[in-house]
């Protein structure tokens, strides 16, 4: 199958929606607790976490464009913290449903029978049933142009993971944590580790040509 630009353009909004988010790969799965001002709860279903930096260690996700309310950005904005808590196998079900459009006034956490936990002196809910959890503190907030998202930015002041998934040279081993990852809107997927290389120098690349 091949598609030009004007082939992407001309699809269904749903179909286009679950096709282009599809295309870039497993996805990582996470949940992002806040808490408003006024006390309220909310957890939002991310699949755009991303990596920046490890010094500071610096996490980013994806805000859709403010023409409807996000409350988990306007939490955010409002209170400089939240947490973010990967999706396991035992609670995947759950998670999906908080990416349903639910009032303001009500809590995902609670809709959804997810548990609300509270860790050091973060004011952001972490979801207990999470088994590796980040508190973070807003950074920055970057909005990107083209397409009217916001890129949000956080330093990560907490984290909490079982020990038996970290190895003896810190590498986390995610299919041990029960970890899935999401593809498009609504797929999930397990995640299972099937191999380990040494870190990449370029003089110990081997040989790929051998035995062709």
């Amino acid at each position: 199958m091949e598609f030009l630009k004007d082939d992407l353009a001309a699809m269904e909004r749903i179909m286009r929606l679950k096709f282009i988010n599809a295309i870039s790969g497993i996805k990582p799965a996470n949940l992002i607790g806040t808490i408003s001002k006024d006390g309220q709860t909310n957890l939002a279903l991310i699949s755009s976490v991303v990596h920046l930096g490890s010094n500071p260690p610096l996490m980013a996700y994806i805000s859709r464009p403010t023409t409807v309310p996000r409350h988990t950005l306007e939490n955010i904005l409002s209170t400089g913290e939240y947490t973010i808590n990967h999706i396991n196998k035992d609670i995947m079900e759950r998670a999906h449903y908080t990416s349903a459009k639910f009032d303001k006034d009500s809590s995902e956490f609670e809709r959804c029978q997810l548990t609300e936990e509270y860790v050091s002196d973060i004011e952001a809910p972490f979801v207990k049933e999470s088994n590796i959890q980040m508190g973070m503190q807003l950074v920055d907030t970057i909005p990107i142009q083209q397409n009217g998202t916001i890129m949000v930015i956080g330093e990560i002041v907490y984290l909490r993971l079982p020990s038996e998934i970290v190895g003896a040279g810190h590498e986390i081993n995610l299919s041990k944590a029960n970890g899935i990852g999401i593809s498009g809107l609504n797929s999930y997927y397990e995640l299972k580790k099937i191999a380990e290389y040494p870190y990449a120098r370029a003089e110990e690349v081997p040989d790929f040509n051998k035995g062709q």
